[in-house]
This record gives structure tokens, C-alpha cells and sequence, in this order.
């Protein structure tokens, strides 16, 4: 008798907030209905990504927006795509946590890092070295989930190794570990709940999650989550004209910063809800369990708000 085999469960799609350049432009109540408008498309997750350059970019502090997203939604998982570890005291981040925890009805998603470019003045001004990223990562996760959980957590990186007890006490958020490293592979499976790459090819993907499921495959708990970030889209109700030098500007960007070929950094912007449609399902046929979308490069308001439609439909056509 042929047997079948089970249909994958639906991917999960996140969408990212306007935190970032042209976008940052937009206020607090502009950043709220965006928000409000994820929730009411059906999407799974509002993200904020924790990047402040320090050079007179336009950013939001991820956690501020998080924390207003919590506020203005009561369904949508509150997702850190990703949260730098290195950049912050892992009492006060684990503190932060709780409280979002507690505000959000558990609904964190916590996506952390190790910080992708140390050489910006804003890790300067926080006295971090990037030498150190890696050292102050490891030293965060080995403690974050015993301090969000209220438990007596020694801290023996700190003078004195003091022993901090956090009240009140949350349920430890999935922590998901980014990267694209081998390292942050091996990161994600000693110390995750799940791996979070970003600007990641769907043949690199299948080879990752491949690895961490062979590194993970003595642990009595549930298979690693596979969530993948980095997507943008560039269409919408302006011209496509202009959306064309932002396109190819954020494309030129991602060889360099990420170690893509020029054709698979093209791949990554999305033109078309039935392109988007065909590259969602090939991350979910490569391992992915979710995803996350920027709905578009410098772009803000009306446009930003159609954008989300666009994926939402990109989302349906996978049904």
C-alpha cells in the first residue's frame, strides 16, 4: 500500500515594523497603526530589528517599539529580529524580557545575536569591542533563560559574581539564535530553542537546518525552529520608477555585507505577491517554519500599508 506523507504545517510569517532609515521617519502613532495593521491581516508576529548605527540614520530602539506593539496588539507573537546581545547587560535585557512577557500575555518571540557590523559608532559609544561580540553572546545565553525565569542566577562574568534573582518571574520566550555561521549554528543548538538566519538562499537554508538537526538530534526536546528573516518587498501603488533606485541600491548592499552572489541578493527583494508566494514556499520546502518580511526599502505610510496587503495575498495564493 503507497503511503502519503503528512502536509507541512502552514508557514508562519512575520512582518517587520518601520524602524530602520526613511522609514524611522515614521511617529509613534503612525508605528501603532502599522501594528494594528499586521494584526488585522492575519499575520503571526510584529518585528523590530535591534539596529542603531550611531551615524545619523534614522533608527527606533527595537525594544521601545516592541513594547508600544504589545500595547496596540492582543494576538500577534512580539518578535526581536534580532535582539544584539553583546550591546546591552544581560540582567537588564533579561528584565525587559519579563516585563514584555508579562504586558504581552507571553507572546515574545526572542530572536537573538551577536551583532553583525561592531565597527558602527554606536557599539564605539557603548564601550563594546567587536573582539568580544562572541565571548559576551555565549556569556548572555548560558544566564538569560534562568534570569527571565526568576530563578537565583549567578552572574560570573560580573566583579564579584554576584547571584540576581528577578521577580516577577515569566515563561522563557523561544529563543531563537541568529546568524548564518557555522558557529551560530552550533550556537543555536547548544544554546536555542531554534535558529534565525537572515538574507539566506533556500539551498544554504536546507544545508544549515541539515546540520543543526544532526547536532540537535540527541535532545530529548522538540525539533529546532527554523525561522528565516531578511526579506523585503518593493512594489506597491508607487511607481516603479521610483522604487527602482532603492531596490537596487539595498541589492548592491547585500554581496558585501552578507556573502550572497549579486543574482541570489536580487532574489531576496520581492516584486510580486506571486513571486513572493513562489519564494516563501521554497524556504518552507528548505526546512523553514517561519519567515519574516519587510514590507519595503524607504518606504512609509499608505505604501508601507499595501505592502503588508501584497504579502497577505502572497500568503493566501500558498493555501
Amino acid at each position: 500500500m503507497a503511503t502519503t506523507s503528512s502536509p507541512r504545517p502552514r508557514l508562519k510569517i512575520g512582518i517587520g515594523l518601520p524602524t530602520l532609515g526613511e522609514r524611522g521617519r515614521l511617529g509613534s502613532l503612525e508605528a501603532i497603526a502599522a501594528a494594528r495593521h499586521v494584526e488585522a491581516l492575519g499575520f503571526d508576529a510584529v518585528v523590530a530589528a535591534d539596529l542603531i548605527l550611531g551615524d545619523g540614520t534614522p533608527t527606533l530602539e527595537a525594544m521601545v517599539v516592541l513594547a508600544a506593539a504589545t500595547a496596540a496588539t492582543e494576538r500577534v507573537g512580539i518578535e526581536f529580529g534580532v535582539l544584539n546581545l553583546p550591546l546591552r547587560p544581560v540582567v537588564w535585557v533579561a528584565a525587559q524580557v519579563q516585563a514584555l512577557q508579562h504586558l504581552s500575555g507571553n507572546r515574545v518571540v526572542l530572536g537573538v545575536g551577536s551583532g553583525g557590523i561592531p565597527d558602527l559608532p554606536f557599539w564605539g559609544a557603548v564601550a563594546v569591542a567587536g573582539r568580544e561580540r562572541g565571548k559576551r553572546t555565549d556569556s548572555a545565553l548560558a544566564v538569560l533563560p534562568q534570569l527571565i525565569a526568576g530563578k537565583p542566577t549567578r552572574l560570573p562574568d560580573q566583579s564579584g559574581q554576584p547571584i540576581v534573582t528577578l521577580a516577577p518571574a515569566a515563561p522563557v520566550p523561544p529563543l531563537l539564535v541568529g546568524g548564518n555561521s557555522d558557529v551560530a549554528i552550533r550556537r543555536a543548538a547548544t544554546s536555542g530553542d531554534g535558529w534565525y538566519p537572515s538574507q539566506i538562499t533556500p539551498n544554504t537554508l536546507a544545508s544549515g537546518v541539515a546540520k543543526l538537526r544532526q547536532a540537535t538530534a540527541d535532545r530529548e526536546h522538540a525539533d529546532p525552529v527554523i525561522h528565516v528573516g531578511g526579506f523585503t518587498i518593493q512594489t506597491g501603488e508607487e511607481s516603479v520608477r521610483a522604487a527602482r533606485p532603492a531596490r537596487e541600491s539595498f541589492v548592491r548592499s547585500l554581496p558585501g555585507n552578507h556573502g550572497i552572489s549579486p543574482e541570489e541578493a536580487t532574489a531576496m527583494v520581492i516584486a510580486s505577491p506571486a513571486e513572493a508566494a513562489e519564494l516563501f514556499a521554497a524556504y518552507a520546502e528548505a526546512g523553514a517554519d517561519s519567515i519574516s518580511v519587510s514590507p519595503g526599502i524607504g518606504t512609509a505610510g499608505a505604501n508601507w500599508m499595501r505592502r503588508c496587503e501584497l504579502v497577505a495575498e502572497a500568503h493566501r495564493m500558498m493555501a
